[in-house]
């Protein structure tokens, strides 16, 4: 069983003493930062990654999420709890727009607690961090009307969200996408395609996950330029934010990811899906972007976590596993042999992920 505890002081060394938060008190959101309740929002996200998040990493991972014949995805034992404690303490919207129910800290203080959580449980991570992505790219490119459909529902967690880019015969080059959406007369569109490798495309965390997908509309350009923007729910969503129908839209089957087969990595499958255009008619991409960049800067996050989690656990190892003596003489003489991190290369080893990762 690993262990893993969040490195505070890293991080308070880091925001008070590196970049000096305190200093940009002017800004929006980061007088509210004062020193006292970042370290109050550190240490209780670290006790959330590690009392409850981390204890069902390993599990989660042996388990998997589970396809039923409807579609349906059940995830594993002890996610729901979890999740719906991480939304009970307000953290999917720790920086985001108090207008949508954030609460408009710092994003840098966001981060902070999105590496710890990363660091507990990737799998887990995968399902607020798409949500958070496509609500940010909601709310720099809907409507008015859009920002107020969605966003307070995905903000305070009851929600969930995915992006929708690759497709069986292409990947990174978009221009081929095959996945239409044909225009209706109530300013809709019709979404019809596939899309796989889609984290958290179908699962039971949320009562609606809402799909940005990217669709080419009929008569468009070639290539990238042609390319459009599309939420699409799970559920469509009336006007009184009540849930209607189900949409047209399933989860096919369950991609094999290593490490992370608690969350749901779908391939996902669309009939004639309502839709609405998000942003302008072929500037899908500039508007999926958003979303893109930020999961970008998530996935670097993520090898941060994941490399303190790992050195942490080798650290552990280390004290723990014996093998011969100590160059300079023996350290343990009631055993058969020193802990491992006597030996210099060993804590070579250590130092270099050590100071690899503070850097």
């Amino acid at each position: 069983m690993t262990a893993y505890a969040a490195p505070l002081r890293d991080m308070q060394f880091v925001l008070h003493d590196v970049l000096g938060i305190s200093k940009y008190s002017n800004l929006p959101g980061f007088a509210e930062a004062t020193p006292d309740v970042i370290d109050a929002i550190l240490e209780e996200g670290g006790k959330l990654a590690a009392d409850v998040l981390h204890p069902i990493n390993q599990s989660g991972d042996h388990e998997g999420c589970v396809r039923s014949a409807d579609g349906s995805v059940k995830t594993p034992k002890g996610f729901k709890d979890a999740y719906d404690q991480f939304c009970a303490g307000g953290w999917q919207g720790l920086s985001f727009d108090p207008a949508f129910g954030g609460q408009g800290l710092p994003y840098v203080l966001a981060v902070a607690f999105n590496e710890m959580v990363s660091a507990a449980n990737m799998a887990f991570g995968m399902y607020p961090g798409l949500a958070r992505g496509a609500a940010d790219a909601i709310y720099v490119h809907g409507t008015e009307e859009q920002k107020a459909a969605y966003l307070p529902k995905m903000i305070s967690g009851e929600w969930g969200g995915t992006m929708n880019l690759t497709e069986p015969h292409c990947g990174t080059d978009l221009g081929l996408l095959r996945a239409k959406a044909v225009p209706q007369a109530d300013g809709s569109y019709k979404i019809s395609g596939q899309k796989i490798f889609i984290s958290a495309g179908e699962h039971d965390l949320t009562k609606n996950i809402i799909h940005l997908v990217l669709a080419r509309i009929d008569g468009a350009p070639e290539g990238v330029k042609g390319i459009s923007l599309f939420i699409v729910p799970k559920f469509l969503v009336n006007a009184d934010g009540s849930l209607g129908a189900r949409n047209g839209v399933v989860c096919g089957k369950i991609e094999e990811k290593m490490g992370i087969h608690a969350n749901s990595t779908c391939v996902m499958n669309y009939d004639e899906a309502t839709g609405w255009l998000l942003g302008e008619p072929h500037k899908g991409l500039k508007a999926m972007f958003t979303m893109m960049n930020e999961a970008r800067l998530g996935v670097g996050l993520q090898g941060l976590a994941i490399s303190e989690v790992a050195y942490q656990n080798a650290a552990a190892y280390a004290k723990d596993r014996i093998q011969g003596r100590a160059i300079s003489g023996v350290k343990a003489p009631d055993k058969a042999a020193d802990p491992i991190i006597v030996h210099p290369d060993v804590r070579r080893m250590l130092l270099e992920q050590k100071a690899t990762i503070e850097g």
